[in-house]
Order: C-alpha cells, then structure tokens, then sequence
C-alpha cells in the first residue's frame, strides 16, 4: 500500500508543479499586456499553453493513481 501512495503523491506533486509552472507563465503573459508589450504577452501566452496540455495530462496520471 505504502507503494501506490508514494507512487500517487509523486504524481500529485508533479501535478502540482506543472500547473504552478502553467499559471507562473499566465501571470507573465497578463503583466506583459499590462505594460503594452503585446509580443511578449504572445510569447508568454504560447508557453501556458503548452503547459497547461503537459498539466493536464499529468494531472489525468495523478488521479489515475488516486482511483486504484
């Protein structure tokens, strides 16, 4: 049992990590539009994109692990 919690936590954990890494460029993308800098806006916005998608299926992993 020990071994399905640590390997779920793990996965939460990273989870965690990438939607952190999600928002962290959300927040670049909304500072940019802030100050006019429409091109980094772009550029910041394309990365939260790709990290929502890696988050997400992270995400499906951890609570695949959760529900066993």
């Amino acid at each position: 049992m020990d071994n399905i919690n640590t390997t779920a936590s793990a996965a939460h954990k990273q989870a965690a990590s990438e939607h952190q890494a999600c928002a962290d460029h959300h927040n670049k993308a909304a500072a940019s539009h802030d100050i006019n800098q429409v091109d980094a806006a772009k550029a910041s916005s394309k990365s939260a994109m790709s990290c929502c998608q890696t988050a997400s299926k992270v995400s499906e992993k951890a609570c695949g692990c959760s529900a066993k």
